[in-house]
């Protein structure tokens, strides 16, 4: 039985018709770059992921970047975020000329360790940027009273956390700007780069809409220095279906997710610790293994997919290399980097497919 890390395909089958349709539609509209149907985007993932103000973007990427630059972040700047992200986190600091601190995480969770994030503020420190990793929501509240009382910028990497709520407020409320991806293999996936940068202020949005369209106030006026970071039609057009499978799609996730802790566990190995006041929308399963590498091997001989999420902490990236940090600096991270891989997970999962994983899972792997 061969089972992919995730299985696009199958989505993309049950949809066909629909996805056809949008992006048909794109074609009759002949407006391709932002435009009505990005429009209709933007205000229905507002809606449904229970955000007042946003608008869709290039990529995730850029969202982050896009935040940054409208808080003025920049040269000089330090950006308090965790080591075990993935590089885009940090790289959208550099790209605005600040200076990316790296924290460590919560051995339980690896959630962001709010303590240890307070511990690097210092005079030079403008914002605090928590990511909700895996899907799991970083807590909140802590964080946002960190902010407030420290006088920071909050921005919540939510690249991985569509529909996620902490203590029944929706990710993306809490902060200054929220950032999405909606890169294919995310839990709500474009088929090709898109993303979001979501505010509880509209004037944050309204600066954003500027710098993402050359700073353009109106047509061949531009009020001040921008980019190009738009959101294309054709990816608005595909986000728009399938917003309206992402809640039974999250529910699924949830629901096998459920079956592998109860499996899982069972075993002694160590799960992912979800947070009553947050649980995971699981873009990824998570689980530690003490023989990893033969593990996956293992895997792979029986045709099934796995993934580490993610294999090296952003402070021991070669990029990292003159930024004084070394080996040992966050050991927690750097534990469940060296022990952690990611099993298949995808709202189309049949409980067959799931048993075959967990089966063969628990033949070959030692916590």
């Amino acid at each position: 039985m061969n089972i992919p890390f995730v299985d696009l395909r199958t989505q993309y089958d049950g949809i066909k018709s629909e996805i056809k349709q949008a992006i048909e539609s794109v074609f009759e509209e002949q407006a391709f770059i932002q435009g009505p149907i990005v429009e209709k985007f933007s205000n229905h993932f507002c809606e449904i992921q229970g955000i007042p103000y946003g608008i869709g973007c290039s990529n995730g990427t850029s969202a982050i970047t896009a935040a940054l630059r409208v808080l003025g972040v920049g040269p000089g700047d330090e950006v308090i975020l965790p080591t075990n992200t993935f590089f885009a986190t940090a790289e959208a600091v550099v790209e605005v000329g600040g200076k990316p601190v790296l924290c460590e995480c919560k051995d339980s969770n690896y959630s962001v360790d709010v303590i240890d994030l307070e511990s690097r503020i210092n005079s030079r420190t403008r914002a605090i940027m928590p990511v909700h990793l895996y899907g799991l929501p970083a807590e909140m509240d802590e964080l946002e009273k960190v902010a407030k009382a420290k006088g920071l910028y909050l921005i919540e990497d939510s690249a991985q956390a569509h529909l996620a709520k902490y203590k029944g407020r929706s990710v993306g409320t809490f902060g200054d700007f929220a950032t999405f991806s909606f890169y294919p293999g995310k839990n709500l996936g474009a088929y090709g780069d898109a993303g979001f940068i979501a505010s509880q202020h509209k004037d944050n949005i309204d600066k954003v809409a500027r710098y993402i369209d050359h700073g353009r106030s109106e047509k061949y006026l531009h009020s001040e220095f921008g980019t190009n970071f738009r959101m294309d039609a054709i990816q608005a057009a595909v986000l728009n279906v399938k917003l309206k499978y992402i809640k039974d799609w999250t529910l699924s996730r949830q629901k096998i997710a459920r079956i592998y802790d109860e499996n899982l566990l069972k075993s002694d190995f160590k799960v992912l610790e979800n947070n009553i006041n947050g649980p995971s929308v699981y873009h990824l399963y998570v689980v530690e293994v003490s023989n990893r590498e033969d593990v996956m091997s293992a895997l792979k001989q029986r045709g099934i997919s796995t993934g580490i999420h993610y294999p090296v902490p952003l402070h021991l990236q070669p990029a990292f290399k003159n930024m004084g940090y070394r080996l040992g600096d966050f050991p927690i991270a750097e534990k469940a980097a060296s022990r952690m891989m990611s099993l298949p997970i995808f709202p189309e999962m049949t409980q067959e497919q799931q048993e075959f994983v967990t089966q063969e899972f628990l033949s070959v792997a030692k916590p």
